[in-house]
Parts: structure tokens; sequence; C-alpha cells
């Protein structure tokens, strides 16, 4: 049922001064400013590559407000897309998930989803602008990730025969990736399940429980970010380099409206999702063009 990664939801204290960085970082383009009623929420819309980034703004007593008064800014949501939104709202129902309707959009109870706040919209195909292609991940840490992966593949369509296993000792937890499309996509939800508390996720999960942790995004040229980022004094870590250059960096929530982003190369992100072989080739495709 799940098509793409479709927008990502931050909420705000100020929603101009966020544009303002939205636009700075990625390029991201103003699509629009409206009101997300069901969440109580001013709203702008940023077109950043071919994703939307929903940033919103307390209007009134409301889910929004709620977690800007406890967390300041912050990762509030994920959405994702369908091909159609009334067979999704067929499908939810069936299985027992309760939803809002409101201008061509679902809001998930959050409840029915480990601590994941969730809207499904309307595919659309977009040009993509500004530095990045797409969202193409969003990290859902939690408690038991095999309570999560069925639960996810069952209420959003998925085949859980297609979920990529990953574990990482050096970031601390272990879980699934929960596949929409391979392998023509990377689009996922990424759940993850502690397994050292003392490292950043681990006391993160211990602070706010079964959350959104952060987003991941690719891009054809991560040097360039690299370059945005430092022109902006922002704080980031430059992860992971090879033969073709920059493939990977985390962009610190400060310097991102106190979001976790990791940026990924075109191709890279298949290191650890199912078929690394296709990573390696792309970069080595990128390095032979550089040196040509």
């Amino acid at each position: 049922m799940l098509k793409r990664v479709d927008r990502i939801q931050i909420a705000v204290s100020n929603i101009h001064a966020a544009e303002e960085v939205v636009e700075e970082v990625f390029g991201g383009e103003l699509v629009r400013r409206d009101k997300a009623s069901p969440l109580c929420a001013k709203r702008s819309t940023i077109l950043a590559g071919s994703s939307l980034i929903e940033l919103l703004e307390p209007d009134g007593a409301g889910p929004v407000q709620d977690f800007v008064s406890k967390w300041g800014s912050g990762l509030f949501g994920a959405g994702f897309s369908v091909d159609d939104p009334d067979a999704a709202a067929h499908h939810l129902t069936k299985c027992d998930v309760e939803f809002e309707q409101s201008a061509g959009q679902l809001y998930l109870d959050p409840g029915a989803t480990f601590g994941m706040r969730t809207v499904i919209s309307q595919h659309h195909e977009r040009a993509p602008v500004g530095a990045i292609k797409w969202a193409y991940e969003v990290t859902n840490v939690v408690r038991d990730w095999k309570a999560a992966s069925d639960r996810y593949a069952s209420i959003f369509g998925l085949d859980a025969a297609r979920f990529s296993p990953i574990e990482s000792k050096q970031f601390g937890y272990s879980g699934t990736l929960t596949l929409f499309d391979p392998p023509a996509r990377l689009d996922r939800i990424e759940i993850a399940q502690i397994t050292d508390p003392n490292l950043a996720m681990g006391r993160f999960h211990q602070r706010r429980g079964d959350s959104l942790y952060m987003f991941f995004v690719e891009t054809d040229d991560v040097g360039a970010l690299e370059q945005r980022l430092q022109a902006r004094g922002a704080r980031f870590a430059a992860h992971t380099r090879d033969e073709a250059g920059l493939a990977e960096l985390f962009i610190h929530p400060s310097a991102f409206l106190g979001v976790l982003i990791g940026v990924s190369r075109t191709e890279h992100a298949w290191t650890w999702s199912g078929d690394p072989g296709r990573a390696k080739r792309a970069a080595e495709e990128r390095a032979r063009k550089r040196g040509t």
C-alpha cells in the first residue's frame, strides 16, 4: 500500500524562521502556507528534492503545542503516499486503525504506530528542487522491533518478505528496514530496537520512549551539501568517504530545527539495505567518471 516516504513533519515554535533553515540547507522552495486542522497547527509546506517538509507551528491547544511545550522544535511526524487514499482508508478500517480525514489526507491515531505520528497522502510525482533528491527513510525507535514490524506489514499492506534486517554496533540497535518497493526504491521505515542504551539513540529512547528519531535523504552530491552546511557554520559530521568522495554525513539537530538527519549519496544506502554490491558498483562508476 505505501508507495513513498512522501513528507516529513517538523514541529517548530517560529515557522518563518524555520522556513529559512529549510530553504538555506536543502535549497527548498515554499509551496504553500495553510493550516493542518487535525494537528491544531499552522503549516508551511516546502518542496525539498521531490519530497515535502511540513513545518508545523502551534495554532492553539493540540498535538503540536503539546510537542513543542515538552520537547521544543523537533521531528513530529512521518508522511507516506499511496496511489488510492480511499482504498488505504478502507484497509485501515479493516485493521481497526482509527484515523481522521482532512483535506484529502489521513491522520492516523498515534496509538496505532509505536510513537510514529503518521499522515497518508495521495501520491504525486514531483520534479526535484534544491540540494537533495528526496527523503527515503524515517527511523522509528521502539522497544520491540518485531512487534512493530508485524504491525506495519499488516496495517500498511507491506510484504515482510521484502524487508531487510539491520544491525549497528556503532549506533547500538538492531531491527528491520520495511522496504516498500525494493529493488526499485529505498523508501522505508527503519524500525530500531536499542541494544546499547548508553549510546545516543539509546539515551533518546530512554527519554522519549517509542518515537521518531531521525530521517534520511539522498543526494547526488554530498560534498555540495557539506559546503552549504559549512557556509552556515552548521554542525555536522562527515561520516563515510570512499573512492568516489564523501558518501554520507549526519546533520546535527542544532543545525536543522532539532532534527537529526542522515544524508547519503545516491545508491550508497544499499550498502546496509540488502544490496552492498549495488552500492559498490555505483561508487566505482562515480569514481571512474571523476577520473576521466
